[in-house]
């Protein structure tokens, strides 16, 4: 069984610059993250601190600097918290989830088709 990764905003913000460089250190992830968040120094690297223990981010040392990179990949995190969802407000049922999703939100005629494209291409697999 896979192991569940609970990532709050935050946790999932800086994730997201992690996957999208590859490593980075506190003030890499600082300068992505401040604009939009305004968050200081210390308040990320506290939170990667928590993320390493959580063990989901690892560190080099380069001299007096941390270098951190992403432990888990976005598809698995998306995977998990997925399943987490699914299990917690929906008692597991997929249908039930799919169903909100396609009530509960715009999805354009485009959308619509990739749908159809991907049960089809399920369904083509699940009879072979």
């Amino acid at each position: 069984m896979e192991t569940s990764h609970h990532l709050g905003d935050l946790q999932l913000a800086i994730m997201r610059v992690l996957w999208s460089h590859g490593e980075a250190t506190v003030s890499d992830v600082h300068e992505t993250l401040e604009p939009e968040r305004g968050l200081a120094l210390t308040t990320i690297a506290t939170m990667l601190t928590k993320m390493e223990k959580k063990g989901v981010v690892d560190h080099r040392s380069e001299g007096r600097r941390f270098i951190y990179r992403p432990l888990v990949s976005e598809g698995q995190v998306r995977r998990s918290m997925v399943s987490d969802l699914t299990s917690q407000l929906f008692r597991g049922d997929i249908t039930a989830l799919v169903n909100h999703l396609l009530s509960e939100h715009d999805i354009d005629s485009e959308e619509l088709a990739q749908l159809r494209e991907m049960i089809a291409s399920r369904e083509w697999k699940e009879d072979r």
